[in-house]
């Protein structure tokens, strides 16, 4: 049986949190995400669960490619308030399939990409 593991990254923000927590919370329920992955697209279905309290949001696959290789697929990105700007804690939490299959290494630098990309979009907004 294949064993749960996490990768983690912290994302410091430019923009206000409040900002950046609310692109990714308004009007997320279930809906296909696409990937480029190594220059192929992929989709992949998640469902978005928002804690409001701990501005916490967790996206779970419940269909694609991510599915192929690991028997559970979580990113569950944090939003925290620091002065004028924050920090976004990123976990990707998984489980493979297989023991030698490799850990989503490479989800996690989009999601680290996204957060950059958006706080970039909303610091020149």
């Amino acid at each position: 049986m294949a064993q749960a593991d996490k990768l983690e990254a912290d994302v410091e923000l430019n923009a206000p949190a409040d900002n950046f927590y609310k692109i990714f919370t308004a009007k997320h329920t279930m809906f296909p995400m696409p990937l480029i992955v190594f220059t192929q697209l992929r989709f992949m279905k998640e469902k978005a669960d928002v804690d409001e309290a701990n501005k916490t949001i967790t996206f779970t696959a419940v269909e694609g490619h991510v599915l192929e290789q690991y028997k559970s697929y979580k990113a569950i990105l944090r939003v925290i308030p620091t002065g004028d700007g924050g920090l976004v804690k990123i976990c990707v939490e998984y489980e493979k399939l297989k023991a030698d299959d490799p850990p989503p290494s490479k989800y996690l630098d989009i999601l680290v990409s996204v957060v950059k990309d958006v706080d970039a979009h909303l610091v020149k907004a």
